[in-house]
């Protein structure tokens, strides 16, 4: 009798903490394959990327609307244990870099904007690292802005870019970070697991040659008029699952 009911408080345990589990999984909106033997050359010579369809980068966040010949983008992703990768083909017309201080304005200037949200909670990030925003200039800066409202830079990431003509490509090599990263302390990056879910953008502020970027295009369908808050709200971004 005490090994009867000594088992069934096991399996009622059990059955607790699966429902547990499964309640705070969401529906993957798209999935991010395993990739192997990634080198960071901005060229996609592994055979990882070839079993990976491209993702479009065509959602207007803000400004006038723009035609194919001023911007196109799209992306793919990998992942392994360490690192996300991201790699980003990006079409412009014009590349622009007119702010020598990196972290001034640098959302008016051309850059690629990731995303991320280690653990897809979604919520609140813009003053603390619920979720990250990098902004990764033409010049290879990457900002945020840090839990006292000022922007910094941040070395979560390795990238390598290629630009011939038009065409630009960037691949990128992340660290994924949980909301109890500390500026002041010494952070270990998440180690990345598949079934693990994250909340995931990608965008692209465009200037040609303007006091303000003209475009701010990204990959996740916002609803409403106010576009412009991945830097803020987390809830924007799509959920990706590893596998």
């Amino acid at each position: 009798m005490i090994k009867q009911t000594l088992k069934a408080i096991v399996i009622s345990l059990f059955l607790v903490i699966s429902l547990g589990c499964s309640d705070n999984k969401q529906e993957a909106e798209f999935y991010i394959e395993e990739g192997a033997g990634i080198e960071l050359d901005g060229i996609m010579s592994e055979a990882s990327w070839d079993k990976v369809e491209w993702r479009n980068i065509d959602q207007l966040w803000l400004g006038d609307e723009y035609d194919a010949s001023d911007f196109q983008g799209r992306y793919k992703l990998l992942w392994d244990q360490n690192l996300l990768y991201v790699f980003a083909e990006i079409e412009d017309d014009t590349l622009v870099d007119i702010h020598a201080d990196g972290l001034f304005h640098y959302w008016d200037d051309d850059c690629l904007e990731v995303f991320i949200d280690e653990d897809a909670s979604k919520g609140d990030h813009q003053y603390n690292y619920n979720a990250f925003a990098y902004h990764i200039s033409i010049d290879d800066k990457v900002v945020d802005i840090g839990p006292d409202s000022i922007p910094q830079y941040y070395d979560h990431l390795k990238l390598e870019r290629r630009t011939d003509g038009t065409t630009s490509q960037w691949e990128l090599a992340i660290q994924l970070y949980d909301d109890g990263y500390d500026d002041k302390s010494t952070n270990t990056p998440v180690t990345l697991k598949k079934g693990k879910q994250i909340g995931f953008a990608i965008a692209y502020c465009d200037n040609d040659r303007s006091p303000e970027r003209e475009n701010f295009i990204g990959s996740s369908v916002i609803e409403g008029e106010d576009k412009n808050r991945g830097w803020i709200d987390a809830g924007i971004f799509q959920t990706a699952e590893l596998r």
